[in-house]
């Protein structure tokens, strides 16, 4: 027996209208299948930002890859430019500050050298020291007299009668003690050195009365590895006594 429905109604077995096409469930022809789901405009703008996005990244990393071997190949082709050597010899001194001195000098060499003291006589290094070399300021390292110059002044000092390079050395009024004497000094470090007197033997006729612990001494063997070689010379066989 046939169910006729009333309007608005629906037979059982009537097939469901399609919700896009017309009302005999037909698709229209310009539809296309899941139109409704993703529309083709909204699928061809997505698929230009994923092509724009994949160009994008595509050139950073070319960049990327391509900048660190531009660079390698720079640097292989790039001529080698050699650092001229440093001449330590000739940067200018620097003194120490005072709590460097005192953690690098000793007690008595600190109280020589920077507060004019006065070491004991037949106490010291090189009062009797009579071998060949140099000897230099204890601070700077400047050459200040030579064991050629040295002798035996019965002071208890070590003494010469000039200095081995005039310009390293330099004299002032020292009127301590209510007398008046010429004091000598390093000219780069400022040392105090000892005091020079008008009773040295000829040629000069000066005896350089120096403290040992201004001076460090450098044998004649040490002189060309401490970096004071061109006064190896002054002591060779046949040398005359420098002038």
């Amino acid at each position: 027996m046939n169910v006729i429905s009333g309007p608005g109604s629906r037979s059982s077995h009537a097939p469901a209208p399609c919700r896009t096409g017309t009302q005999s469930g037909i698709p229209a022809p310009d539809v296309a299948f899941g139109q409704e789901y993703w529309p083709v405009g909204a699928f061809r703008t997505t698929l230009s930002i994923v092509l724009m996005r994949t160009f994008f990244f595509s050139a950073l990393l070319a960049t990327v890859i391509a900048s660190p071997m531009a660079l390698t190949a720079q640097a292989r082709t790039a001529p080698t430019v050699r650092r001229p050597a440093v001449n330590t010899a000739a940067r200018p001194f620097v003194k120490p500050t005072d709590a460097e001195l005192r953690a690098r000098l000793t007690a008595e060499q600190y109280q020589v050298t920077q507060h004019e003291g006065t070491e004991r006589a037949f106490r010291n290094a090189y009062w009797d020291n009579h071998e060949a070399g140099i000897y230099v300021d204890i601070i700077s390292g400047e050459p200040l007299f030579s064991s050629l110059d040295k002798f035996e002044s019965g002071t208890g000092w070590p003494s010469f009668t000039k200095p081995l390079e005039p310009a390293n050395v330099r004299t002032k009024t020292d009127r301590k003690f209510f007398m008046s004497r010429t004091e000598v000094r390093s000219a780069n470090a400022d040392s105090h050195l000892g005091h020079v007197f008008d009773d040295g033997p000829k040629p000069t006729g000066q005896r350089y009365c120096m403290n040992s612990a201004a001076m460090r001494f450098i044998p004649v063997a040490q002189l060309e590895a401490e970096g004071y070689g061109r006064f190896v010379s002054l002591f060779s066989a046949g040398a005359r006594r420098h002038e």
